[in-house]
């Protein structure tokens, strides 16, 4: 990459002026050697002349400020390109063009789409299971409802039983009283109609003729009521 390129140029640029420095140094001291030795073998004074030294601690002053400045400049440069590599790579994850955001996006899309998958087939399978609760509670619910109405249809039988066996009872005992009481009025009506002939002679209802026409109306009273009793202690 260019800006990866750059930074190798910028890195061999401030290894050379590393090297350049220590080369400054090496032949300064260097030079500084040969003028003590000169300065001793001449016979001079060992102190340096004050115009001298001063003209290189001007020099050596000035090369540390072109230093700094070119490392705060390297600096700002480095700065400015790793600005833009990142405003240049949130363009691109802004576009949805980056790898580093279309990786982990395709990742998830698969994740969405297997646990979508996985949330049908969940949500098929309790569909499923409440449809055969459903059907379970119905059939239970008919079948509860064919064995009560089997047991109301047998109760109510036995009571309609039971009562016309009162019944024929009851008209067994009234036929026996009914015939005393039809043959004490025989005797009498005979004595009356001896006196008047003219008279017709009727014939006395009894329990055994209108029997057969209360069963269907008892059977219709009583069936209605007790299904309606069982239905209400259901609930």
């Amino acid at each position: 990459m260019p800006v990866h390129r750059d930074r190798e140029k910028k890195e061999n640029t401030a290894e050379e002026m590393e090297v350049e420095d220590q080369e400054q140094e090496v032949s300064s001291s260097e030079e500084e050697d040969s003028d003590t030795s000169s300065v001793s073998e001449d016979g001079d004074s060992s102190e340096m002349d004050e115009e001298d030294c001063e003209r290189r601690r001007v020099e050596c002053l000035d090369e540390m400020s072109n230093l700094e400045k070119q490392f705060t400049d390297l600096k700002d440069q480095l700065y400015r390109e790793r600005l833009s590599q990142v405003n240049s790579k949130l363009a691109e994850v802004e576009a949805g063009r980056a790898a580093e955001y279309l990786e982990p996006l395709a990742v998830l899309l698969e994740n969405m789409q297997v646990r979508t998958k996985v949330a049908g087939i969940y949500r098929e399978l309790c569909l499923e299971s409440v449809k055969n609760k459903y059907e379970c509670e119905t059939q239970a619910a008919c079948q509860h409802w064919e064995s009560e109405k089997l047991l109301l249809f047998d109760t109510v039988q036995s009571e309609l039983e039971e009562k016309i066996r009162r019944l024929e009872e009851d008209r067994h005992s009234i036929d026996i009283t009914s015939e005393l009481w039809n043959d004490e009025v025989s005797g009498r009506k005979k004595r009356r109609d001896a006196l008047s002939p003219d008279k017709k002679k009727r014939r006395p209802s009894v329990v055994s003729d209108i029997l057969p026409l209360l069963i269907p109306l008892l059977l219709f009273i009583f069936i209605p009521l007790t299904i309606r009793k069982v239905c209400s202690c259901a609930c």
